[in-house]
């Protein structure tokens, strides 16, 4: 009877064993999986001053490969604040530029380290996830950075963002109304962008407006828990039921540059680039 029992439980040991070594063999490919991801295409906003646009390209392809798209922008500084500067005005340069997801940590050090946006007026960029891109784009970008690896630990989550992008696209003479309207709900400031409404006739049958042509784009960079509160002052005061006729929208924003020295040095400790970042932020 005694070694019956003690053959039952050498069997149930051995049982246990093979489905912890099981176990661990599974978390080991599981983590392995996570680790590794295809080189996506990332979107990187910049907002500089103009001509430093021209710096920015070089930087980009200094340290990576990058297809950019430069717009004439506005800056929202206080008329009172310009004065007293002795600025005059604040045009700028809006910079759209598709890189190949592996050089992001580069990219936004190089910005840190060469663009000094750490400087007040400098200008600011930010990195946005997309979702979907032109194929031929998307091949060429990630064939240019062949041989790079993506950690897919570093890859930032929800959870772990800490600024969205709020897009209001008002009719021309309403974008002063609207940085009002967000800076009595937390904002700080924002860029202008001129633009053009296409045919969207078919579109604006179902939304049940009528849109003028000339618009103009606000960007604001703002603190995620603060976007909601913006989003909202935005609908109220110059949402599609106003003169204003705004369609207000928020993107995510993963890594930045020129914001908060202290969330860039946190970035920078995640990434594994936190030595390299040390001396810049202080």
């Amino acid at each position: 009877m005694k070694k019956q029992k003690l053959n039952e439980r050498r069997e149930k040991e051995l049982v246990d064993s093979v489905k912890t070594r099981i176990r661990l063999e599974n978390e080991k490919a599981r983590v392995a999986k996570s680790a590794t991801r295809s080189n996506r295409t990332k979107l990187l906003v910049s907002i500089v001053n103009q001509k430093d646009d021209i710096r920015l390209k070089e930087i980009l392809d200094d340290v990576s490969v990058a297809l950019s798209f430069t717009f004439a922008g506005t800056g929202t500084a206080r008329s009172a604040v310009l004065d007293y500067l002795g600025i005059g005005e604040t045009e700028k340069a809006v910079v759209f530029s598709l890189f190949p997801e592996s050089d992001e940590d580069g990219i936004i050090r190089a910005i840190r380290n060469e663009m000094s946006l750490y400087l007040v007026g400098r200008g600011i960029s930010f990195t946005v996830p997309l979702t979907g891109v032109s194929e031929i784009v998307a091949n060429g970008l990630s064939s240019a950075a062949t041989g790079k690896t993506l950690d897919g630990r570093k890859i930032m989550k929800s959870a772990d963002r800490k600024y969205d992008l709020i897009v209001a696209s008002v009719e021309v003479n309403h974008a002063d109304e609207a940085m009002e309207a967000a800076r009595d709900a937390g904002a700080a400031g924002g860029t202008i962008i001129r633009a053009r409404n296409l045919d969207n006739a078919k579109a604006e049958q179902f939304i049940g407006i009528s849109l003028m042509e000339e618009r103009e784009l606000l960007l604001i960079l703002t603190k995620k828990e603060g976007k909601l509160a913006i989003m909202e002052a935005l609908t109220e005061k110059v949402g599609l039921k106003t003169e204003a006729g705004g369609i207000i929208f928020s993107l995510p924003v993963d890594r930045t540059a020129g914001i908060s020295a202290s969330d860039e040095a946190e970035q920078s400790e995640s990434t594994g680039n936190g030595k390299d970042e040390e001396n810049h932020a202080g």
